[in-house]
C-alpha cells in the first residue's frame, strides 16, 4: 500500500507498509532438501524450498558416497554469461562501500535474533542437486540480445507487478529446474537496453507466455526505486541479481557491490533501499527488511581459500543486504560449474557473531533514490586493523 506518510517513516529508519506475511525457502541441513514449503512475496500461499549446497570431500557438485552406483544425473547447468551492462551506476547503494560506516545502534538485538551462533551457508555451488532430480544450486540467470522478443506474463500479485512484456527466452533457466516446486525466480539481462527483468514463482504456458506470482523491471543505467510498499521478485522490493556472488567476480579477485541474505524471523518494517516488509513481528529486536550488516573489520582472512577470502573481503567492505525470509544467515549467488563446493564450504566456518549491523542512513540522498549521498572521501577507505 502507497502511503503519503511513508518517506517520513524512511528518514526515521523504518517503514512500515500493509502487506501480509512472507516466508522464503527454509533449507535445512547440509544434503537434504526441506520438506516445508515458503509463500509468494508479502503473502501466505506456500511454496517448497530450494536446494541446499552438498557437501563432499574433493567433490564438486552433488556427493556421490563410497562406491555405490547411482543412477545418471540430469544435465549439469550451463556457466551463466559475463554481463553486458554494470549493474547500476557505481554511486548506487548497492556499489557503495559501507565498512567506515557507523555500527546500528541495534547490531547486537538484529544478530541476536537471526542467530549469534548460527553458521553461514553459501546458498550457491556448482552441479545439481538432489542428484536424481534437483536443478542448479543458486539463483541462476540469462543473458539475451536486444531483439528477445517479449512474451506476456500473467501476475497473481499484478497491483504490485510490472506489467512487462518480459523478454523471457524458451529456454530461460528456472531457479531449482524446470520441475521445481520452489521459488522459481527467473533473472533476464537484456542486451543493449541494458534493462534486468526479474519474476518469481514463474510458470510457462502452452501458449509461449508465462504465469508469475510476481515481476520488476530494473533499469540498470538509472537509480529508481520501486514504489514504497511494493514488493518485487524479492520480499524485500529489491532486485535479485545485483546481490549475488558471481563466479565471475571471484575469479577477478573483487567483489564490488553488497551481497543479498535471508533470515528467519524479520520485523514489520523496511529500510532504505528496500520498499516492502514480509513480517507480522514489530518488536524492534528483529532487523527490518533491507538492514545491511558487515563482517567485523577484525575478522582473520588468512585461513581461507583465495576465492572465500574475495567473498569476505566483500562482506566486510560492502556487506550483506536482508532481502528475504528464510534461513539464517544464507549468502544468495548465481550457479556456476567452475564453483568448487568444499571450498565454499568454508564458509561455514562463519557465525553471526563475526558481523554487525550498519546504519547507512547517513548515504541517503532521497527515498526514491538508490543514488547515495556525496560524502568525504575517506567513508570509501578500506578499514585497516593491526591484529595483534
Amino acid at each position: 500500500m502507497r502511503m503519503a506518510s511513508a518517506f517520513m517513516a524512511v528518514a526515521l529508519g523504518l517503514l512500515a507498509c500493509a502487506s501480509p506475511n512472507r516466508q522464503s525457502p527454509l533449507p535445512q541441513g547440509q544434503g537434504t532438501q526441506n520438506p516445508f514449503p515458503g509463500p509468494l512475496p508479502g503473502r501466505g500461499d506456500k511454496r517448497p524450498s530450494p536446494n541446499p549446497l552438498p557437501e563432499g570431500e574433493g567433490t564438486r557438485g552433488p556427493l556421490v558416497q563410497g562406491e555405490e552406483a547411482v543412477s545418471p544425473a540430469p544435465p549439469l547447468p550451463r556457466s551463466p554469461a559475463l554481463l553486458p551492462c554494470p549493474l547500476f551506476p557505481p554511486d548506487n547503494i548497492w556499489n557503495t562501500p559501507i565498512d567506515m560506516l557507523p555500527r546500528h545502534p541495534l547490531s547486537d538485538d538484529y544478530v541476536d535474533a537471526i542467530g549469534r551462533d548460527a553458521e553461514f551457508h553459501a546458498d550457491f555451488g556448482s552441479g545439481i542437486w538432489p542428484p536424481e532430480d534437483g536443478g542448479p544450486i543458486g539463483i541462476p540467470y540469462v543473458v539475451v540480445p536486444a531483439g528477445q522478443p517479449g512474451v506476456s506474463v500473467s501476475f497473481t500479485y499484478d497491483d504490485e507487478s510490472d506489467p512487462g512484456p518480459y523478454p523471457v527466452p524458451p529456454d530461460a533457466p528456472i531457479e531449482g529446474g524446470p520441475q521445481s516446486d520452489g521459488d522459481r525466480h527467473i533473472l533476464i539481462v537484456q542486451e543493449g537496453t541494458c534493462r534486468l527483468y526479474e519474476l518469481y514463482d514463474a510458470w510457462p504456458r502452452d501458449d509461449g507466455g508465462w504465469d508469475a506470482g510476481s515481476g520488476a523491471i530494473y533499469d540498470l543505467r538509472s537509480h529508481a526505486l520501486r514504489p514504497a510498499g511494493w514488493t518485487s521478485a524479492d520480499a524485500a522490493g529489491l532486485p535479485i541479481l545485483p546481490g549475488l556472488v558471481r563466479y565471475d567476480e571471484v575469479l577477478a579477485g573483487e567483489i564490488g557491490h553488497a551481497l543479498r541474505f535471508t533470515a528467519p524471523d524479520t520485523q514489520r518494517a523496511f529500510v532504505w533501499p528496500a520498499r516492502h516488509f514480509a513480517s507480522d513481528l514489530t518488536e524492534t529486536r528483529y532487523p527490518p527488511m533491507g538492514q545491511r550488516f558487515r563482517l567485523r573489520a577484525d575478522f582473520d582472512l588468512s585461513g581461507f581459500a583465495p576465492e572465500v577470502q574475495v567473498i569476505l573481503r566483500a562482506m566486510q567492505r560492502y556487506g550483506i543486504i536482508l532481502a528475504d525470509n528464510g534461513s539464517p544467515w544464507y549468502v544468495s549467488g548465481a550457479p556456476d560449474e567452475r564453483w568448487n563446493n568444499d571450498v565454499l564450504h568454508q564458509l561455514d566456518r562463519l557465525t553471526g557473531d563475526d558481523f554487525e549491523a550498519v546504519d547507512v542512513s547517513s548515504l541517503m540522498l532521497d527515498p526514491d533514490s538508490g543514488q547515495v549521498a556525496t560524502r568525504d572521501e575517506a567513508t570509501y577507505l578500506p578499514a585497516v586493523v593491526a591484529r595483534r
